[in-house]
């Protein structure tokens, strides 16, 4: 491959050369290791008509490979953790710092409040998901969310599960819209917390089209799903929102099954991630920058 048409890609040492060769094989590029002269160092060959598709494919690599980095594999399952849920618990300790600190005003501003969402406040909705009543409400919820929104992260993609679990909060509210007087307030992040769960279980019910073989799969992973729900819940304590709870973990699995059918590459691209991201992020600013101006 030294006829004048090659082009080299400079490599930091033999293992990545190693490995970025494989890398370019799977995409039928052919491609020669070069060893290390007094030009230059570790690389590699490739005709100059496949360069820039090799740089392309190498740049696809790097990216996957930078997401992996986060992914750690739960022993004895099939599911991975994405320890970056943690972003969504520094937010939400700061919200309850910054709403104690200001002696409850984001709360009455942001709280779901059956009244106000139906005279035209739809962004309660969104901001109540984000708040929490005391100290121990929001324990509760973050050390449960952590997890499940964590395992979610990890099968889902990052972006995928936060819009998927924050809708399903959403949709937890909406049902305590509707089926609550108008009088009913509330708030919390537990109807996210087990819109995670529906997400989580949703893939089980992708079994049943497996046919006979897929049908256990499809009844372990409800009732696995199920009974974490009524754990998590459907606590007797009087203050426990149930409506919320069920509403949200409904909401995850559907929204779970329809992540699902979309095909994995689109699922699984970086832009879905960001897109999905950056619609949940924008979505909780407009919320918040409606309900701190309508609170003033």
């Amino acid at each position: 491959m030294n006829d004048g048409t090659d082009a080299t890609i400079p490599a930091r040492s033999r293992r990545q050369a190693m490995d970025w060769s494989l890398v370019l094989a799977s995409q039928g590029i052919e491609t020669a290791i070069g060893a290390p002269d007094d030009d230059r160092g570790w690389h590699l060959t490739v005709a100059a008509s496949d360069h820039r598709r090799a740089l392309d494919s190498l740049r696809e690599y790097r990216l996957e490979n930078r997401a992996r980095r986060w992914l750690r594999a739960v022993p004895g399952t099939e599911l991975v953790f994405d320890p970056r849920s943690g972003a969504w618990v520094v937010v939400l300790v700061a919200l309850h710092v910054l709403d104690a600190a200001q002696w409850g005003h984001l709360r009455a501003a942001g709280m779901m409040d059956g009244q106000a969402v139906r005279a035209g406040e739809w962004w309660r909705l969104i901001t109540a998901v984000t708040l929490h009543g005391d100290l121990a409400h929001l324990s509760a919820n973050l050390t449960t969310g952590f997890v499940l929104l964590g395992l979610a992260m990890g099968m889902f993609g990052p972006g995928l599960a936060m819009l998927g679990a924050c809708a399903a909060g959403v949709g937890g509210n909406l049902a305590g819209l509707l089926l609550y007087d108008a009088a009913h307030r509330g708030l919390g992040a537990s109807g996210m917390v087990l819109g995670a769960l529906g997400l989580l279980t949703a893939p089980s019910l992708d079994s049943w089209r497996a046919g006979g073989r897929g049908k256990p799969l499809v009844v372990r992973g409800l009732l696995g799903g199920v009974l974490l729900l009524v754990l998590l819940g459907l606590s007797p304590h009087p203050q426990t929102d149930v409506v919320a709870h069920v509403g949200g973990f409904l909401s995850g699995l559907a929204l779970g099954g329809a992540i699902v059918r979309l095909p994995p590459q689109r699922r699984q691209s970086r832009w879905t991630q960001r897109i999905a991201a950056a619609i949940c992020l924008g979505l909780a600013l407009v919320a918040w920058g409606l309900a701190l101006r309508m609170g003033r």
